[in-house]
């Protein structure tokens, strides 16, 4: 059997990241940046009020003052405050030459014609000055930042309408069973309701692709292909569960084997041990086969289809576990790598949960954490250190 790290380690050297594309700012959230995103100008641009109040000269207060002026945000008017006077300023607006604090309205009787003032400030009080944020010229966000809200703000507030950026990847997923119903639909004999393919799907748009659910096939190679031919035009990736083992019916295996470009092989795992891999089509199109039972596919989905993922963002592909107190003996297979579903507690413990069988998606369901035990272990006492993956 191939080892964990070698299988992921051809994943990782067959996908590619994203060709960069320039595109509108509502259509980059959740985008990678492909370029360094900098200031043409300081921010803020000018001196401005923090708060709703009166701009004055520090040394003039406390004490009542006229109120010679009002100055709202984006006015472009020059206005000055002479000594022993107040304007009248609203949060945002310019500050007014000879200026040098702003009294909060909370701080004063509210006054338009003059102002009583009941406490002294400090100068430099409630003003943002130009520049403090940024400065010209300076980066605000570096290449491979994910685009979130804030992200998508400041590219916004230093005054760009576009953007370069690796789009999200476009991963098309495909059940495949003739056992399948869709949910909803009443069970026959021998039928089970179809949850991979929605499983994958959401796990696609939680590692920050578009997830496109194009259900569940049966067990004709001919079929699967007519799907994967319809697809291929918008799809980054594809993903398929079931049809890889060894049994009489896999209509995975017996469709991409012979195309000679999807590898079908075992890796020294638990659970997920049948695994496929390749690319298909003149785009060279990577294409994740994934084991059927409900667990095997989502843990597969973690090891293997996240990083790949990530590199195909332009993000780094670390999968780094975190140590953990496992609170319960485990027990494990020698020669292969053991993926046991936990949960893993704040105090820095783990608990297994009761269930570890690879259909068991109940018990999955209630994980947050898979416990790694190495191939070379078949046993660990309760209380030793493991690692976890997070989920």
């Amino acid at each position: 059997m191939r080892s964990v790290d070698a299988h992921l380690a051809e994943i990782l050297a067959t996908v590619r990241p994203l060709a960069p594309l320039e595109l509108e700012l509502e259509r980059a959230l959740g985008t990678t940046l492909a370029e360094d995103v900098s200031s043409p100008v300081p921010l803020p641009p000018f001196d401005n009020s923090a708060m709703d109040g009166y701009a004055v000269r520090a040394e003039d207060v406390p004490g009542t003052l006229p109120v010679i002026d009002d100055v709202a945000a984006g006015s472009d008017e020059l206005r000055a405050v002479g000594p022993g006077h107040a304007v009248r300023i609203m949060t945002g607006a310019p500050m007014p030459a000879g200026a040098d604090s702003v009294v909060p309205v909370e701080w004063t009787d509210g006054g338009t014609v003059s102002v009583r003032i009941n406490r002294d400030v400090p100068v430099g009080n409630a003003i943002r000055r130009a520049g403090e944020d940024v400065q010209a010229g300076e980066a605000v966000l570096k290449a491979g930042t994910v685009i979130g809200p804030a992200q998508l703000g400041i590219i916004a507030g230093v005054g760009r309408r576009r953007v370069w950026v690796r789009p999200q990847p476009r991963v098309v997923v495909i059940s495949t069973g003739a056992e399948l119903v869709e949910p909803g639909a009443p069970l026959g004999r021998g039928q089970i309701w179809e949850s991979n393919s929605f499983t994958l799907t959401a796990a696609v748009r939680a590692a920050g692709a578009e997830g496109f659910r194009a259900g569940s096939v049966g067990d004709d190679p001919a079929v699967l292909l007519d799907q994967l031919d319809t697809h291929l035009v918008r799809a980054d990736a594809i993903i398929t569960s079931g049809g890889v083992s060894m049994g009489a019916y896999e209509p995975v295996k017996e469709a991409l084997a012979p195309l000679g470009t999807v590898r079908f092989e075992k890796v020294a795992m638990q659970p997920g041990m049948p695994q496929g891999f390749g690319v298909l089509g003149d785009d060279r199109v990577p294409i994740f086969a994934l084991p059927g039972n409900p667990v095997s596919s989502f843990v597969s989905f973690m090891l293997f289809v996240r990083p790949a993922l990530d590199k195909m963002r332009g993000l780094p592909t670390d999968t780094a576990p975190v140590t953990a107190y496992v609170t319960a003996a485990l027990r494990s297979p020698s020669g292969r790598r053991s993926y046991l579903r936990g949960v893993l507690a704040s105090d820095g413990t783990v608990a297994p949960v009761h269930g570890q069988g690879s259909h068991q998606l109940a018990a999955l369901a209630s994980a947050n954490a898979l416990i790694v035990v190495p191939e070379d272990v078949t046993e660990v006492p309760g209380g030793s250190e493991v690692e976890v993956i997070r989920l």
